[in-house]
């Protein structure tokens, strides 16, 4: 019986694998108009304005990003805050909205797409990294830093699902980062090196290892990497939280062209750096700055939040929304703590006296 449920769960680490995994199909192209169309999955906010920009992270790959600030700010320099994620996502899903709606609240903000996905650069399309892709959210503070509407000591990230570790990651590195939230966070090198609820054993890790590295020599004959099957085509059995998730990318509520987990997948190797070098290593690192790890009270991933929470120093928060599964966090505006994010990053990103040019 016990071992029937370690292959039952271990199967969510493989069904994971191959549902965030493969080539954006025809959608790389965008189509130039002089009056740019609203191409998120959520309303425009007529309190902010918005604009599409573009900046280099440290490896020299450019990322589109879009900017929200407040309307009638005037020349005031206010905070500000990047935010990615989930995993396969894009910024006119998810963390479009989160940026929109703290805008909204009279923050400076940047949705940003990560490295090799959405409309930023990177060859070959569709792969994420631990470091480039935490990199990348330091590269939003630099853009974020030069801007003149932002006062560059008061800078913080939020990370939604898989850029979530990425964000902690972050904070702990680079710290002009001044405060970190995460929302229904995954720590995906542990769920790839452990699976779900860590129930991959050695000997599972080795064979999947083994398959990933005559893989390399496939891709490496080929010129060009293996991508796995469409993300999300269900064909009935799914785990819930499987289901959930088609029901955000796959349905008019989160679908979207660019978005990988909509209609792409990742490289079949996308696994391998997760695999060996662990997101959350130095979280404790993270203090005295504050970190918010939010999280619904039904998720399936609600323990990687709770573990990050353990393991960070104070001072640290963890709010359980009750009721909620993982998926709710992405897009329902009447379920997303935005009074909480608000007055967290209200608190926390204060005036400083030494702030540059004040």
């Amino acid at each position: 019986m016990m071992r029937t449920k370690a292959r039952s769960s271990r199967s969510f680490t493989y069904l994971a694998l191959s549902i965030l995994g493969g080539m954006l199909a025809g959608t790389e192209t965008v189509v130039a108009d002089d009056k740019p169309q609203w191409d998120k999955t959520f309303p425009q906010s007529e309190k902010v304005v918005h604009r599409k920009v573009e900046f280099k992270n440290r490896y020299g790959i450019t990322l589109a990003a879009d900017l929200y600030q407040p309307k009638d700010r005037g020349d005031k320099r206010l905070p500000a805050i990047a935010v990615s994620g989930p995993f396969g996502a894009v910024k006119e899903q998810s963390s479009g909205l989160y940026a929109q709606t703290m805008a909204e609240r009279g923050f400076v903000t940047l949705a940003f797409d990560p490295s090799y996905t959405g409309e930023s650069s990177g060859e070959p399309r569709n792969v994420a990294s631990p470091d480039i892709n935490t990199e990348d959210f330091s590269a939003a503070v630099d853009f974020l830093g030069l801007q003149s509407s932002v006062d560059r000591e008061r800078i913080g990230v939020i990370g939604i699902c898989g850029w979530g570790g990425m964000a902690l990651n972050a904070a702990a590195v680079d710290k002009r980062i001044k405060a970190v939230a995460t929302s229904t966070m995954y720590d995906m090198s542990r769920v790839m090196s452990k699976g779900y609820n860590d129930s991959v054993t050695k000997e599972d890790r080795t064979q999947t290892l083994e398959q990933l590295s005559q893989q390399r020599w496939q891709d490496a004959e080929n010129g060009q990497p293996e991508y796995g099957p469409i993300s999300l085509e269900l064909k009935g059995g799914e785990p819930q939280f499987v289901v959930d998730y088609a029901g955000y990318y796959k349905q008019p509520r989160g679908f979207h062209p660019r978005s990988i987990n909509s209609n792409g997948s990742w490289t079949v190797t996308n696994p391998l750096s997760f695999m060996n070098m662990p997101l959350l290593t130095y979280v404790d690192e993270i203090s005295p700055r504050p970190i918010l790890l939010i999280h619904g009270e039904k998720a399936h991933s609600r323990y990687f939040s709770e573990t990050a929470f353990e393991a960070a120093a104070e001072p640290k928060e963890l709010l359980i929304i009750k009721g909620a599964n993982h998926v709710d966090l992405y897009d329902r505006v009447d379920v997303i703590p935005f009074d909480k994010l608000a007055s967290f990053f209200v608190e926390h990103l204060k005036y400083h006296t030494l702030a540059r040019g004040k």
